[in-house]
């Protein structure tokens, strides 16, 4: 028997139906991505895979420091605490600790030593401070060379930070690219960067949902070429419509200011991280009769 938690769960990322949820976890014996896919060929749901997902709170944000750049995640149980100028500052103490020093992994940062304390203390003792439980989640420390510009955005009060290298232009086209990105949610830079299995699978979709649609095998592969065209579009930042000039593309606009995209980190906050439950749970129970 499907559980209510579980259409809940599943109605959270896809945004389809409950019954419609039901129906395609009974189909898929309850697999939550099997179940994704299900409604994608159905037609019924255009979600994406479970790790865009956005639960947890906290904040994104980033440090440019000369030839070095960092963004990061720091998670909080609430929103509340994200906004708390307590909060905001263990971050920033975090981003500092991470430009100055040659670190690799999430181990090393945690180890860095601020004023006699590691960052670990500092976050055990910020918990303990704020009453809710604070993580360091994530960061990349990006790097530049003379011909290379950083570019950074922050969305929605830190919910979404981006940070770009682009070589051979400005600033300001770094940060149109950074705050395009932080809109538009590509995954990669460009089509090379997809791995194949991810192309494979949105092939294999695009193709089940023509001929579900009734389409002959013939007109469905080519329905499938077209479709995922679309695909590429949305994925690859190169290619999507600039935010500021929808006439032209993301790689277009770099191109005709001289420059070139060499790196592109995008943070969303919670992104494939679980939500708390809350009771929601009970009241689809009532609907679907679990």
């Amino acid at each position: 028997m499907i559980s209510a938690s579980l259409v809940k769960e599943l109605r959270e990322v896809t945004g389809a139906g409950m019954l419609d949820c039901k129906k395609a976890l009974e189909a898929t014996n309850g697999s939550i991505d099997e179940a994704i896919n299900w409604l994608r060929e159905k037609g019924i749901s255009k979600a994406a895979k479970k790790a865009d997902r956005i639960a947890a709170e906290g904040l994104a944000a980033t440090l440019i420091d000369g030839n070095n750049a960092v963004i990061i995640e720091v998670n909080s149980e609430t929103d509340f605490v994200a906004k708390n100028e307590e909060f905001k500052e263990l971050v920033n103490t975090i981003l500092k600790a991470i430009v100055n020093n040659d670190v690799k992994t999430n181990e090393d940062v945690l180890q860095l030593n601020v004023n006699g304390e590691t960052i670990e203390e500092i976050i055990v003792n910020k918990t303990a401070k704020i009453g809710e439980k604070l993580s360091f989640r994530r960061f990349a420390k990006l790097t530049k060379k003379d011909n290379q510009v950083f570019g950074s955005y922050l969305h929605m009060g830190g919910k979404i930070a981006v940070l770009v290298v682009l070589s051979n232009t400005n600033e300001e086209v770094a940060k149109d690219i950074a705050m395009h990105a932080a809109a538009m949610r590509p995954s990669v830079i460009r089509r090379a960067d997809l791995a194949k299995e991810v192309v494979d699978k949105e092939r294999e979709i695009l193709k089940e949902q023509a001929m579900n649609e009734g389409k002959p095998a013939e007109i469905a592969e080519k329905m499938v070429e077209g479709r995922l065209l679309k695909f590429y579009q949305e994925s690859c930042l190169e290619e999507q419509s600039f935010v500021k000039d929808d006439s032209i593309n993301v790689l277009n606009y770099v191109k005709n200011n001289g420059g070139t995209i060499d790196n592109m980190v995008r943070f969303e906050v919670g992104e494939g991280m679980e939500k708390r439950e809350d009771d929601f749970a009970s009241e689809v129970a009532k609907q679907i009769g679990a």
